[in-house]
């Protein structure tokens, strides 16, 4: 029998089975895991902050997001050395675009263009942008990629160098990734196949730039050592089932004596996966 029986007679039936203290019960259990009673979007949220920056192009101030300094746990890394992190996609947050003139470029390259290469920026990019606001909590997935589309872009129109290039086409197949992985692979199977392809596209276009810069430029290559940046090619020449460069690059790895012993164990295993993936190919 419960304490509210009777209730019906007023019309309130509905409400008999009431529990005299489930919000109290809410509150406690809250209290012992304040994440719990958040949103994902809420504890995304809260890890960022906007951070003022001066655009190089057109001199105008503006605030982009960024992650706080160590409120992301991370909980894993993807063989293509993407890092995941709890509640949070840091991948999102990984360009600069100034709103007012569209001039958009990773942080390691943001203040490093050079007159000749502003100039090409506004004549094919300033002079016809129109401005998009993100003032949301958060940046979506798809204000994520716009955003590395509009850093690509600029890196083209700069005649910026192939691995500045290549290492957009590589975070920007990180966050395509990080969309799929948030959809329903039954409701959203369509937009999943369509995202697939266009992380194969960046992937590809990766490849292609690391495998020009690798050849071209000096280490420090976007912040990456020459032993980094070979594990990287061979885990994308494996994505594009071009198994002996792979296999070559990894041996540059695992050969070195002064390549980390991290990076070392993560060669050798993906030494062995190619081995596997290159048999089913070929049977």
């Amino acid at each position: 029998m419960s304490i509210f029986d009777g209730l019906g007679k007023f019309g309130l039936g509905d409400l008999a089975g009431s529990n005299l203290f489930e919000e109290e019960k809410k509150k406690e259990e809250a209290a012992k895991n304040p994440a719990a009673a958040k949103t994902e979007e809420e504890l995304e949220a809260e890890m960022l902050l906007d951070k003022k920056y001066k655009c190089p192009q057109c001199d105008k101030e503006f605030t982009s997001k960024i992650v706080r300094a160590g409120k992301a746990k991370l909980i894993g890394t993807d063989i293509d050395l993407r890092s995941r992190y709890e509640h949070i996609d840091c991948s999102k947050y990984g360009v600069i675009l100034c709103p007012h003139c569209g001039y958009a470029a990773l942080p390691n390259f943001f203040n490093a263009c050079t007159t000749p290469q502003l100039k090409l920026i506004k004549e094919n990019i300033s002079m016809k942008y129109q401005a998009k606001a993100y003032d949301g909590p958060i940046y979506t997935y798809d204000e994520a990629i716009e955003r590395y589309q509009m850093a690509l872009i600029n890196a083209l129109v700069k005649k910026g160098k192939a691995s500045e290039k290549a290492f957009i086409c590589l975070k920007s197949s990180w966050v395509v990734r990080g969309k799929v992985e948030s959809l329903d692979p039954e409701k959203d199977a369509a937009e999943i196949y369509k995202l697939r392809e266009q992380e194969k596209e960046f992937i590809k276009n990766a490849y292609d730039g690391f495998v020009n810069a690798r050849s071209t430029e000096s280490y420090p290559m976007c912040g990456m050592d020459e032993y980094t940046v070979d594990y990287l090619i061979a885990v994308l020449a494996m994505w594009n089932e071009k198994y002996d460069i792979a296999l070559r690059m990894l041996s540059n790895v695992i050969s070195a004596k002064t390549v980390s012993k991290n990076l070392k164990e993560k060669a050798q295993d993906l030494k062995e996966m190619i081995a596997k993936e290159k048999k089913a190919h070929e049977a």
